[in-house]
């Protein structure tokens, strides 16, 4: 096949750049590894909400209907995108995947497990969360019951009587153990690292629009501005066995890449005593966890919510003397369109990553159109 655009990927990010690639009447295929669009939404656990609003959470040329929550459900973002890729006709390529992408001659050159695909310009959009992180603790071969990746769970219910490990407090920790208590199991969370909280929800205003606001200002002016606010909507997190981290939120998502927890409960429960907070894992014996600050419990399960990783390195294969670290070069488009090599969904954004995913996707078609024309 020999098409103008390749778009890799057919969640979020690559239907964003779709629509936007037709709006700029350019030719395009989409391929998808998955048999459907979203595939890693249908895989969410249950309780899935977006921690941004609809307001700022939806893609370019179409907005979430009236009816729909401020923060939409899983099913209700599943639907909203077959919604879209319907509305823009966009047809994917399933069961179709990119194992290399490969520059020769002036032209990229796509080898799938299909074909092998010939375009001018590749746009990356496989996103930041395409792969999760092996899950590992010392001793864990000896644990009788069950070990499982966050993107393996679906729902408390599963738990429920049990006392259950979550290891980690991004948000989809957090989120999970919110439904394990819900759902009648007792969970412990294990958290290693120093944390930014911030309220979903400021005044009743999404935290995302003050986000909005403080942006043009230097991280570290906009986190001393938001401090006292902060501190009094969230309190002091030491006293609930968690370590703040040295500076503020929107530091930590231009330092560290990595966003803060939006606190949809969590601390309320952790305050209630229905969620309890233990230090890193040190290792594992039988049924038996024992954590590095000394604490020894037992647990029935373990919920490794660790994170993912991208597999742009896996499939791109660049010179890095022109592109440098292909792990850095998703970061806000730093290699935006060299040699028409573009990436969509990696960037963590202060003003929330589908609003980012929106922008760049349109800024993405309309630099592909430029150089058309």
């Amino acid at each position: 096949m020999v098409i103008n655009t390749l778009v890799i990927g057919a969640s979020i990010a690559g239907l964003a750049v779709a629509a936007s690639l037709q709006k700029q009447g350019i030719e395009y295929a989409i391929i998808e590894k998955s048999d459907c669009i979203a595939a890693p939404w249908h895989r969410h656990y249950d309780r899935l909400h977006l921690h941004t609003s609809k307001k700022f959470s939806h893609l370019p040329y179409k907005k979430f209907d009236h009816h729909i929550p401020r923060y939409p459900a899983r099913q209700q973002v599943i639907e909203y995108l077959n919604e879209y890729k319907s509305a823009f006709n966009i047809e994917p390529l399933f069961n179709t995947e990119a194992f290399s992408v490969k520059r020769i001659d002036g032209v990229w050159i796509t080898q799938t497990d299909k074909q092998v695909i010939e375009s001018k310009y590749v746009v990356m959009a496989t996103g930041a969360f395409a792969e999760p992180r092996t899950v590992f603790f010392k001793g864990m071969e000896t644990f009788p019951g069950k070990i499982v990746h966050s993107s393996e769970y679906k729902t408390g219910a599963d738990f429920s009587g049990q006392k259950v490990l979550v290891v980690g407090f991004g948000n989809s920790a957090c989120e999970i153990a919110i439904d394990l208590f819900e759902q009648g199991a007792k969970p412990v969370m294990s958290v290693r690292s120093r944390v930014n909280i911030v309220p979903r929800d400021v005044l009743g205003i999404p935290v995302l629009e003050l986000s909005i606001l403080l942006n043009p200002l230097p991280p570290p002016v906009a986190d001393l501005i938001s401090k006292p606010l902060m501190k009094l909507l969230i309190g002091d997190i030491g006293k609930l066995g968690l370590q703040q981290m040295p500076y503020g939120p929107l530091t930590q998502i231009q330092r560290d890449h990595k966003a803060p927890v939006l606190d949809v409960g969590t601390i309320k429960h952790i305050r209630q005593g229905n969620i309890q907070v233990m230090g890193g894992v040190d290792h594992i014996a039988d049924n038996i966890v024992y954590f590095k600050n000394g604490r020894v419990d037992k647990f029935d399960a373990i919920i490794a919510a660790i994170g993912f990783r991208t597999i742009n390195e896996k499939i791109v294969h660049v010179e890095k003397e022109r592109f440098g670290d292909l792990l850095v070069s998703v970061d806000h488009q730093k290699y935006f369109g060299k040699d028409g090599l573009y990436f969509c969904g990696y960037w963590i954004s202060p003003t929330g990553q589908i609003r980012e995913i929106a922008q760049d996707a349109m800024k993405i078609a309309k630099d592909i159109a430029g150089r058309i024309n």
